[in-house]
């Protein structure tokens, strides 16, 4: 699926579909969401809407002048969870990527907003890193630290993602 994937598309998403992801990704963990959910979005420095949120602290170095992913696995995604509601309804984030799956106030906040939490394999860090094409930007870098910093990243058939919560509450990580 290409991003961004359209609204109408995202809602079709179920529970197990298995998915991978071409386009623009955005990594957020702790404190990137803090330091999103006290802005609006006219006051970030890249807009959000469109891209993935990828829960993720991506290890990377430097070369010539070009960042390059070394690991980008995903970090466990419940840490987000008094926030990211915040996140989807205010910066029009539709599709987040993780580990570890989410509570209630997310499930909820997936049906307001149309939208699914995919999950990517733990332990996998390396693998992640080379499905990555290319790192276009970085902010809050030296205000935040490398894990904490918002990367943007260009991928390219991103997963295997499996949908583990959808739009319609449905969640791999609650009893049936």
């Amino acid at each position: 699926m290409r991003l961004p994937i359209p609204l109408d598309v995202v809602k079709k998403l179920r529970v197990n579909d298995v998915v991978y992801v071409t386009g623009n990704v955005f990594t957020a963990r702790d404190s990137a969401h803090e330091k999103m959910r006290a802005m609006n979005p006219k006051d970030l420095p890249f807009d959000p809407s469109g891209m993935a949120l990828y829960h993720c602290g991506p290890l990377m170095k430097q070369e010539q002048g070009t960042w390059i992913a070394v690991s980008a696995g995903p970090t466990t995604s419940s840490r987000m969870e008094d926030v990211e509601d915040i996140i989807l309804d205010r910066f029009d984030v539709h599709v987040i990527i993780g580990k570890g799956g989410m509570g209630e106030r997310t499930s909820k906040a997936l049906k307001k907003t149309g939208s699914v939490y995919l999950a990517f394999p733990g332990g996998a860090g390396v693998f992640a890193a080379e499905i990555i094409t290319r790192v276009s930007q970085v902010y809050w870098l030296e205000e935040l630290g490398m894990p904490e910093a918002v990367w943007i990243l260009e991928v390219k058939e991103f997963g295997p993602l499996i949908v583990a919560m959808d739009s319609t509450e449905q969640s791999l990580y609650r009893s049936p």
